[in-house]
């Protein structure tokens, strides 16, 4: 029997479904590529937005179609956050939400014997953070490793605790015990990613901060790097012990959704622009510099006027961002901003994302110029040939490395020659 994955939208997404292709490989199937033929076909879907959703039908549409002898799952986030719209696309066989991801396989035998199952639990109070822990990572080099689920937010746009329910975090011994498992395999870089990555520990007495002491002293493990923080959550002790914490890389997504203060009280975040401007001073005075910056931005957000749009893009610039995700805001059914006055039409949206992009890639590209010469580590990825191989340095700048004699999930240190518009050049110096 051969299964399929197709997966939208974060890093908590992309571990689930590793965690899933290895519950089945471990049940006696083989993995085929997303455009392969196959037995079963799994849809693990974003549904932030309402194009992951239609991107979610479609693509089980387009499988049916292909095979339509095959068992089709939806799965993930749109399920559990619109269980009836979910289970009306007769696309899926098998409809089943975030909850309760082991009773895939036992869903899919039964869609086998001809059932069409839904079976989406709901989240609950005091639930356990379920788990799924990971003995490798196909065709990757670093792994990547889901700590935390669950947010407690309420964000005016966000549907995400709909589809995640309440903070929960995976204890610590779980951790370290999967962390030394992938060491002894061979991984030298780990991801901590969770659905609100900072309140890790909330629910457990712990926190973030040990987590990644802890870690850091796992022996094999030698860089590791945090997925999407939210700034209000960094204290000035964080931030200092995490500067003494050599392995983590510093590199920080730090969550931002508008440069506006009146456009973030409006999505009802909790800082303003000014205060994540002085979480990043600080970041940036702990590091002597020597950190970059990454984030998300929403544009056209209900009454998000011009001037308050220019005040983002201005934001964005100086902020000097290595990298910028920018999103036009995604009306959602359920939500307090879904029912706002003032909404911004499509077109406009759009204007808005195309101006906001090239500013900041305008930003990431005289960032990059100016690390001509430099010296940074690359985890060596994807080999291209027998000398050149992709890969991120510590500051998670993409870079193709000359590094005759090398192998990928090396860590090597490289001097940065000039960036492309895409990746920077690079070669493998001696240490």
């Amino acid at each position: 029997m051969r299964v399929s994955f197709y997966t939208l939208g974060c890093k908590v997404n992309q571990n689930e479904t590793g965690a899933l292709a290895q519950l089945f490989r471990q049940n006696g199937y083989t993995l085929a590529g997303p455009d392969e033929e196959a037995d079963v076909f799994v849809v693990n879907s974003c549904t932030v937005t309402a194009g992951g959703d239609k991107k979610s039908r479609q693509w089980l549409r387009r499988a049916k179609r292909q095979y339509p002898g095959a068992v089709t799952v939806l799965t993930g986030c749109y399920p559990q956050a619109f269980p009836e719209e979910a289970a009306a696309v007769m696309e899926a066989d098998v409809v089943m939400g975030n909850a309760n991801r082991h009773a895939i396989l036992n869903n899919v035998a039964r869609a086998l014997e001809g059932e069409r199952v839904v079976d989406i639990a709901a989240h609950e109070k005091g639930e356990a953070f379920e788990e799924l822990p990971m003995e490798r990572f196909e065709g990757h080099t670093r792994a990547f490793i889901k700590v935390q689920d669950g947010c407690n937010r309420q964000c005016a746009y966000c549907v995400i605790p709909r589809a995640r329910g309440r903070v929960r975090s995976r204890s610590e011994a779980s951790i370290l015990k999967e962390l030394e498992a992938l060491a002894a395999a061979g991984y030298k870089e780990v991801v901590f990613s969770g659905i609100n990555l900072p309140s890790y520990g909330q629910d457990t007495g712990t926190n973030l901060i040990e987590l990644i002491e802890h870690s850091a002293q796992v022996k094999g493990i030698e860089r590791i790097r945090l997925g999407s923080l939210e700034p209000d959550l960094l204290s000035d002790e964080d931030i200092a012990r995490m500067a003494r914490t050599e392995k983590l890389c510093p590199q920080f997504h730090l969550s931002l959704q508008s440069g506006c203060t009146a456009t973030l009280r409006r999505m009802r975040r909790v800082y303003t622009a000014e205060e994540y401007a002085a979480v990043v001073r600080k970041l940036r005075a702990a590091y002597n510099g020597a950190c970059s910056f990454t984030t998300d931005v929403i544009v056209g957000f209900p009454g998000e006027t011009e001037e308050e749009f220019a005040e983002s893009v201005r934001f964005v610039q100086e902020i000097e961002f290595l990298k910028v995700h920018v999103f036009p805001y995604s009306r959602r059914e359920g939500t307090p901003a879904a029912t706002f006055p003032d909404q911004i039409p499509e077109e406009e949206k759009a204007r808005r994302v195309h101006i906001l992009q090239t500013a900041a890639d305008e930003v990431r590209g005289r960032l990059a110029n100016e690390l001509t010469g430099t010296v940074d580590t690359v985890l060596l990825e994807k080999p291209l040939s027998t000398n050149l191989f992709t890969g991120y340095t510590r500051l998670y700048l993409p870079v193709v490395v000359s590094a005759p004699g090398a192998a990928a999930g090396q860590i090597l240190p490289c001097r940065l020659g000039e960036w492309d518009g895409e990746r920077c050049r690079a070669t493998a110096v001696q240490p």
